[in-house]
């Protein structure tokens, strides 16, 4: 530690400990000052102003970072600081976001939703947000918001949208067009079937498209020549609406992940299917509510229906899987024969029962026979180290040659040197097969966070 906070040669003169020295950064030229400053919070970017002289003007004259969350304490002190902000910065801007929560009381009336929705849209049309390339709006699908008078006038400058909590009106989407946006949510949004392909449509060089909790529309088709990630969350909470059943991908030639992102315990079903997507990659599904078309080829649940039929793309496979099953995910490699990475989030109460996942020796050779296994990563949530969990696991083990990193998720009260150690023991981790592996036990619920595992996508 004291070799890494001690002075290196070439410090310059000043540089101790006692954290005296030369203002380096401030040498540096304005314009990277500014995107420095474009990058921190909006407190602390606003806060840079006091730090010397030389600082001073250089906020208003970066881009303009403004995140209301989280942005003072008490609420009702939000619209008047949002304002404030606004009227100092002369733009552009680029990145802004706001949840029209934040500004309410839960309680609010309808004419309180109005003129919080009276100063959103002034907002949206200052001069400080012209040219935006980031934005993200929460409202309330209780009012009609003109959406499309103030998106229309950022179409050509945006390249990232999330839009939330508000219903889209055909009215509204028509005629939108974004051509430099690369990433597009719509959380909890009304829009019918005809807008959601138009709006999509209208992205030529839309590269992650996240559909979540939204509704009034049942089939989604995709076919973009620039689309490289889809992710999904079906459930919704209203239930007289149309929802999301099935997911048709025609024609997605760049397409590299796929992801039903419900949860097993809480899900509604959906048909994927996949008709061209040659770069495909990365596919996360529920055991219980996904059905899979690859062709003629279908997952349906733990089963593959097909004899010959594989897929070779398939480096990365996700499942939330409701009872642990050896069989399953053996058939599952042998439908994906490339299949590198698995993680498999099981159900919470799947460790209390399910197969012994336990092979016969004869049944056990035949297999290593004629299956090559290709996992080099295996990560298993809910780990209790039960006799299904730790035949299931000492399979990989023991002949898995390729594997490179197991991680097994644990409670927090199993973390100790005594579970631990009994645990290395029952997966028999001295007889490894790889030499090379690293076995983790980690309290992280990382696994969840499905957007880690494609590691690529960063939504606002």
């Amino acid at each position: 530690m004291e070799m890494a906070m001690g002075m290196e040669a070439g410090d310059p003169p000043g540089a101790g400990e006692d954290g005296g020295g030369v203002d380096v950064i401030s040498d540096l030229p304005d314009d990277l000052l500014g995107e420095i400053i474009t990058l921190l919070p909006t407190k602390d970017a606003v806060r840079t102003q006091i730090l010397a002289p030389r600082w001073r003007h250089l906020w208003c004259s970066a881009p303009l970072n403004l995140d209301c969350r989280g942005l003072v304490k008490r609420r009702l002190q939000l619209p008047g600081v949002v304002s404030r902000i606004l009227t100092s910065h002369p733009g552009p801007g680029r990145r802004f976001w706001v949840d029209i929560r934040d500004f309410m009381r839960i309680d609010a009336t309808k004419d309180e939703l109005l003129r919080m929705n009276a100063a959103v849209d002034q907002w949206l049309r200052s001069a400080a947000l012209r040219n935006l390339q980031e934005l993200g709006v929460s409202l309330s699908r209780h009012l009609v918001y003109p959406m499309a008078s103030y998106i229309s006038r950022l179409s050509t400058t945006l390249r990232v949208a999330t839009i939330a909590n508000c219903n889209l009106h055909d009215s509204t989407v028509q005629g939108l067009r974004f051509p430099q946006l690369k990433q597009l949510a719509l959380e909890s949004v009304r829009i019918s079937q005809c807008s959601l392909h138009h709006m999509i449509a209208g992205c030529p060089a839309l590269e992650c498209l996240l559909i979540s909790c939204s509704y009034g529309f049942r089939c989604v088709r995709i076919n973009s020549l620039s689309l490289t990630s889809i992710g999904v969350h079906v459930r919704c909470i209203w239930y007289k609406e149309l929802k999301l059943e099935e997911l048709v991908v025609e024609n997605a030639p760049c397409l590299k992940r796929l992801l039903h992102l419900d949860e097993n315990d809480h899900a509604d079903h959906l048909h994927i299917s996949v008709i061209s997507a040659p770069k495909l990659e990365t596919l996360r599904y529920l055991s219980n509510f996904t059905k899979i078309s690859f062709g003629s080829a279908v997952i349906q649940g733990l089963c593959v229906d097909s004899l010959t039929a594989v897929v070779r793309t398939v480096k990365i496979l996700a499942v939330d899987m409701h009872v642990l099953s050896l069989d399953a995910v053996i058939q599952l490699m042998g439908f994906f024969p490339c299949l590198e990475k698995l993680y498999i989030e099981c159900s919470f109460h799947s460790f209390q029962s399910g197969p012994t996942n336990v092979w016969r020796l004869l049944k056990k050779q035949k297999l290593i026979r004629y299956l090559d296994i290709p996992l080099k990563t295996i990560v298993l949530e809910h780990y209790r180290g039960t006799k299904s969990q730790v035949s299931f696991l000492t399979f990989f083990v023991l002949h898995a040659r390729l594997l490179e990193v197991m991680t097994l998720g644990i409670r927090t009260t199993d973390n100790s040197e005594e579970f631990l150690a009994e645990q290395r023991r029952k997966l028999q981790l001295e007889n490894r097969v790889s030499t090379d592996a690293r076995f983790y036990f980690t309290t992280d619920r990382y696994i969840r966070n499905y957007w880690y595992i494609t590691t690529s996508v960063n939504w606002i």
